[in-house]
């Protein structure tokens, strides 16, 4: 009897010391053809040189293989440099990155986990980071290691990044719908019904588009590249009716419907423009500092922010205080801004960083890492939307407590660029500037309810009830 008890304690102490064993050599190899130098610590820890780091999950027998590769990843079909959240080898040898959300580190929270971590199991004395959070869904990979375990991580991933386009029922918001898009390439405003992926026609400009905005389901503003003047035209006419002309090139236009105003930015003479909707003629100037860029209204209409390009300077314009300047100081490689809840939130496209700046004291609040790339921002409610070009996602901000709370992967395979607003709906439409594709966001249930191809890359966007033209 004593004999068969030490026999079991030593095949024990055996099986412990193989998941404990250190990474097999042509794991190490593949994962180094990627990125040299990995540090494959004593205790099976996988720490690239920027510092991500992946847990090892050992199966309960490696198959062996000619060559090590991948098999699978999350998300789907990512190559090893795009350093996914779960990669499964060909070996059955699984690597989970850990995830830092809101404070808290996780790995990735799937509701089905596949076979290969199912059965496996994490090195039983490799050192966990401080607080580590495992889902419940994956509680058999810790075998006797102290690691809490929710059902509830702190982040919501909604949608797979999977091939081809994400199949969706009919959105009865688009129906009968018309888009006018400038594509930037060329001086045409492609005109494009909502069930068709092709240019219906065309509406031909005599200079290539900078902005356009839409009033009213039945005017287009429209400013030019190197052109003094905006052009005002009417959909029912399809033609230019009015153009307004400015001592400068008009660039950036802002709409605030409720109040029946446009903005519209010209850096070459520091100015915005004051431009009244209901009878379509400028109502003044305003001068400020510097080449205004990034024009944002914010969502009460009360401020405008932006960026002097020379300075990265951030300036706000207080709309109701008489139009008072307000420096909010310096930032570098700003791609959008955004006003929630007394603070003002700033974007970093080269340091995929958001910023949070109270207003009233400008102090930094909080400085977050986001998506990569992360080009624009849009706030509605008590959300903020970051759209991160890099892996076409949108990561969701509750700016009650500036926490993350959910992820969306647009499965668009291309270079997400704008976030527009539907009219009179819950709706957003993510497009971009390179290849045609869009996808719609429901910020009720926050879920992609379309991805439709388009023939026509976006620069902007108008998206208006179809228009009955006038014979």
């Amino acid at each position: 009897m004593k004999k068969l008890l030490l026999v079991l304690f030593m095949c024990l102490i055996f099986s412990g010391s193989v998941l404990a064993q250190e990474i097999p050599k042509d794991v190490q190899n593949f994962i180094n053809e990627t990125f040299p130098e990995t540090n494959f610590r004593f205790d099976g820890a996988i720490i690239l040189p920027d510092n991500t780091m992946y847990l090892p999950v050992f199966p309960s027998k490696l198959d062996t293989v000619d060559k090590i590769s991948i098999k699978s990843t999350y998300p789907l079909n990512e190559n090893l440099k795009q350093k996914p959240d779960l990669v499964i080898l060909n070996n059955r040898f699984v690597l989970l990155k850990v995830i830092n959300t809101n404070g808290k580190k996780t790995v990735i929270n799937m509701t089905n986990p596949p076979d290969e971590l199912l059965s496996a199991l994490l090195p039983q004395d490799i050192l966990l980071p401080k607080g580590l959070v495992i889902p419940e869904s994956l509680k058999g990979i810790i075998g006797d290691l102290d690691i809490t375990t929710a059902q509830d991580t702190g982040l919501r991933i909604n949608n797979a990044k999977s091939k081809g386009i994400k199949k969706t029922s009919p959105v009865n918001e688009l129906n009968e719908k018309s888009f006018y898009i400038a594509p930037g390439i060329n001086k045409n405003i492609q005109v494009v019904y909502s069930n068709s992926k092709v240019p219906a026609y065309a509406l031909e400009q005599k200079f290539i588009i900078n902005d356009m905005k839409g009033y009213d389901g039945k005017f287009l503003l429209v400013t030019y590249f190197d052109h003094k003047a905006m052009d005002i035209i009417s959909l029912m006419d399809e033609k230019v009716i009015k153009t307004v002309q400015f001592d400068t090139v008009p660039e950036q236009i802002l709409m605030d419907k409720d109040k029946k105003i446009a903005y519209i930015t010209s850096s070459a003479n520091s100015s915005v423009y004051v431009f009244n909707l209901e009878t379509m003629t400028l109502k003044r100037q305003l001068k400020i500092n510097g080449k205004c860029d990034k024009f944002t209204l914010s969502q009460d209409g009360t401020k405008i922010f932006y960026v002097d390009r020379n300075k990265n300077d951030i300036w706000s314009i207080e709309l109701d205080n008489n139009y008072l300047l307000k420096n909010i100081g310096t930032f570098p490689n700003i791609s959008e801004i955004a006003y929630l809840n007394g603070k003002i939130y700033v974007i970093s496209r080269t340091k995929n960083r958001l910023a949070i700046v109270n207003y009233e004291t400008l102090e930094l609040v909080k400085e977050l890492e986001t998506c990569e790339k992360p080009v624009d921002l849009y706030a509605y409610n008590n959300d903020l939307y970051v759209l991160g070009a890099q892996d076409n996602i949108v990561e969701i901000l509750d700016t009650t407590d500036d926490m993350i709370t959910d992820k969306l992967f647009l499965n668009t395979e291309s270079f997400a660029t704008k976030i527009t607003p539907i009219d009179n709906s819950e709706l957003i439409m993510i497009t971009n500037a390179k290849s045609g594709m869009y996808s719609v966001v429901d910020t009720q249930t926050k879920d992609i309810v379309k991805t439709s191809p388009l023939d026509v890359p976006v620069r902007a966007i108008v998206i208006t009830n179809k228009v009955k033209t006038i014979k």
